[in-house]
Order: structure tokens, then sequence, then C-alpha cells
């Protein structure tokens, strides 16, 4: 049973990379974490160990369906998304459903039970960016029909409704620009470069880089990310705000520091850039120093280090696994 004298969240995508260690914070700020995750790309190993405690309990529900929860809620954390272009190009309405009727149904829960709510936008709101680095009050370059748009859009929307609530009804929102962010429990079939890297390197594989390589990605830790989350939640700042590392690095130059870091002697091989793939990711982080005081701590050699001993306690079967799911019958 719930104590009531403890504050509720709601964290939605529970199950996934990030919502899980949204779970582990919370449940360590001493919260009581309802987690909600309909198990699509999420998976019940990232939260079991919670499953035993007190104040936590998890819902196994699709968030597009009307979304209940009994009794008071201070807060919601809507995180539910396929979040790699492996899976919102495999289950592309599903993507556009839970960013659009997924946020709608939360919104609505959130003002139901007057609480603040913060929803999980992403760097790809900017599109493949004309302007560099990129802050918050950039528009984006956004194809609405390309096959990456199906994210971007449902993101997009995502932060209108999340405004014209705020707007509209004096709910108290939150919005948080998410860029690159790496760390335990990523899948390592999930098409982000990070795991992808990792895993082929400690299967003994060629690493793949996606066009000439000379594109741009910036990492961020996964304890600075939920710090920064945290942050941005117990503030009143209403406006997205971005949350990344500006460490900057091309894409060859990370495939380098894995092998190095793995020490392993494979090749870098090149196959063509999908379509729409961003050519530059650098967040313009003044808005969360100046107003959270925020900034990433770890290093990307100190991260990576952390997360390839996480992905080397993989057993053999998970690190050859090539599918998280069935997809088909989904949408």
């Amino acid at each position: 049973m719930a104590n009531s004298a403890l504050k509720k969240v709601l964290i939605t995508g529970a199950a996934g990379f990030l919502g899980s260690h949204l779970c582990d914070r919370f449940i360590a700020e001493g919260y009581h974490v309802i987690g909600m995750d309909n198990l699509i790309t999420g998976d019940l190993k990232n939260i079991e160990h919670l499953f035993p405690l007190e104040h936590f309990e998890f819902y196994h529900h699709d968030v597009t369906k009307f979304v209940h929860i009994p009794g008071k809620l201070d807060y919601i954390l809507h995180f539910a998304s396929p979040a790699s272009p492996i899976d919102y190009l495999k289950i592309p309405i599903e993507t556009l459903k839970v960013g659009s009727m997924g946020t709608l149904n939360c919104l609505g829960l959130a003002k139901e039970k007057n609480a603040t709510i913060l929803v999980a936008s992403t760097s790809e709101v900017y599109g493949d960016p004309l302007v560099h680095p990129q802050n918050e009050d950039y528009y984006g370059n956004v194809s609405p029909v390309g096959p990456r748009g199906v994210y971007d859009e449902a993101k997009r929307f995502m932060e209108s409704i999340t405004m014209a609530y705020h707007r509209f009804h004096g709910l108290d929102t939150r919005i948080a620009r998410i860029f690159n962010t790496y760390g335990s429990r990523m899948r390592l079939n999930d098409g982000r470069v990070v795991p992808a890297f990792m895993g082929q390197a400690l299967r003994g594989e060629n690493l793949t880089v996606f066009g000439d390589g000379t594109q741009t990605r910036s990492f961020c830790y996964i304890d600075d990310q939920v710090e920064g989350i945290y942050r941005l939640l117990m503030s009143d700042y209403s406006d997205p705000i971005n949350i990344g590392n500006p460490d900057e690095t091309t894409i060859n130059e990370f495939a380098r520091e894995i092998l190095e870091l793995t020490g392993k002697d494979q090749k870098i091989v090149y196959k063509p850039l999908p379509k729409d793939d961003p050519l530059q990711r650098q967040p313009d982080i003044t808005r969360a120093k100046e107003i959270l005081g925020w900034e990433p701590k770890v290093e990307r050699k100190e991260g990576l280090k952390k997360v390839y001993e996480y992905f080397r306690s993989l057993s053999p079967e998970e690190l050859r696994q090539k599918e998280h799911r069935d997809f088909s019958g989904i949408s």
C-alpha cells in the first residue's frame, strides 16, 4: 500500500532505458513510484529489482488507451515512446500515437489530478539543423513526410499540446529536450550508435559507420541526464529546455574511442547514410546552466568505461540477440 504521506509520481515508459533510471532516482528520493509500460520496447528486467519494494508499483498498460490512476498524484513524467530509429521505423504508427494520444491522455490525467507533468521531448525536434549548436529558440529543419518524421513530428506535437494545456488550462508543465544519452540498460540491438559499436566490438565484428563519419553527436551519461530532468521537474520553468552534453565528437572519432576502450583490432566499415539522418548534434545548454544550475559532470571516457563494463556483463545470448520482439500486428 502506498504511504499517503509520500508524494506520488507516475513514470510512463518505466521499463525503458531512461524511464527505469528515473524510477531508481525517484525511489531514492523517497517518492512512491508508479511505473507504466506496454513493453513494446521496454523490458521488465530493467525494473525487476524494484518489484519487492513497498513504494513501487507497476501497471502493464498502453498510455494511448485511457489512463486511470486511483488516488492523488503529484507528478507525471511521460517517457513512453520508441526512441531509436530501428524501433520507430518498424512501428511508425505506434510512435505517432504515443506522442499524440499518449501525451493527450497524460495531460488529461495531470489536469484531473492537478499534477505537474514533464514530457520527454528530444533533440530530434531540431531535425537536420541549420543552426549550430542548437538552442531552444531554433525552430528546426524537419521533414514531416520523411521516414524519421514519425518520431520528430510526434515529439513536436507533444511540445505543442503540452504548451496548449499550460496556456489554456494553467497546467504546471515542463518540456525536456533530451539529447543523445547513454548508459546501462540500453538495448544492444536498438540501432543507436553507443550500443551498436559496443555490441559489434564485443562480438568481434567490424564497426559500422553510416555516411563518411564526419557527422557529429554529443553524448550525455545517464546519471547526468537524470539529474537534469529531476532539476527541471523541480523548477518552475515551463518553456522547452535542452538537457544534454555539449561535448561534440564525430562518429569517426567516437568509433576510434570504442576500439581503443575495448582493445579490439576490428576495422571501421562504411555504409550509406540513412535518409534525413542529422549531420550535426550539439546542445546549447546555456538555459539549463542559468535556470537549473545544471551541467554534465561525467566525461565521455569515464562514462564509456562504465557502459562497457555493463555490456561485457551480458550473456552470450544477449550479445547476439538481433530482435527485441516481434512487431507484427502492432499499431
